[in-house]
């Protein structure tokens, strides 16, 4: 027997009560990379100047001309400075620092999925008032995981934080050394490209870089 949620239970809580054991810290940080400085910043700026760029291209060049001539790159910012060693540092921090507020969620999912069962086992014999009783104590769950979820949200949003300091510049930097040691004449958002070969994808290299001048701090 299938239970829908109740009303004003958030449909992700309730899928997420099937789930207790979900590392809500990993997500929250990807979300947050998702919406990093590097990400308005860099990304934004290069998507805005490619269209022009392309454009201009295609009006000076004919498309054997551009092929024969142009050596063009193209980067996912928010993956190479993820995929940097500084990122998963402070993932492994964040696995530590926020473990307490993380089995308080899962401790929440876990209540939730044992009375979810309760009625899924026993809905035939339980009287309506018993039903009700349920479905208030879920509310009551779904409150606190929405409180939980947004307070761990705004704690890890503050810390990783810290990862974006001075990122642009060192990512600027990155690009301008692959630019100069391999001779491109264009590295572009990957985001941007309908298609692109994985030759032409500079990511790990810019991790690298990334990583080599951390390396030299």
């Amino acid at each position: 027997m299938t239970i829908s949620a109740p009303r004003g239970v958030s449909g992700y809580f309730w899928k997420g009560c099937n789930q207790p054991g979900l590392v809500f810290w990993v997500r929250i940080l990807e979300k947050a990379l998702m919406k990093s400085v590097v990400r308005r910043r860099c990304v934004v700026r290069f998507n805005k100047l490619m269209s022009l760029v392309l454009v201009l291209t295609a009006t000076a060049f004919g498309p054997l001309s551009v092929q024969a001539e142009m050596k063009i790159a193209v980067v996912d910012v928010d993956r190479a400075v993820a995929g940097s060693e500084a990122a998963q540092k402070l993932l492994r921090q964040l696995q530590e620092e926020f473990k307490t507020d993380e089995d308080t969620i899962k401790k929440i999912q876990t209540e939730a999925a044992e009375l979810l069962q309760k009625m899924q086992k026993d809905a035939d014999v339980m009287s309506d008032d018993e039903k009700r009783r349920v479905q208030q104590e879920i509310e009551s769950l779904n409150n606190d995981f929405v409180y939980q979820r947004q307070k761990l949200q705004k704690e890890v949003a503050a810390r990783q934080g810290e990862l974006f300091i001075g990122t642009e510049e060192k990512v600027r930097k990155a690009i301008e050394d692959l630019v100069l040691e391999n001779d491109y004449d264009m590295i572009l958002p990957r985001a941007a490209a309908l298609y692109v070969g994985d030759l032409y994808d500079v990511t790990r290299k810019v991790t690298e870089k990334l990583n080599q001048a951390a390396t030299a701090q």
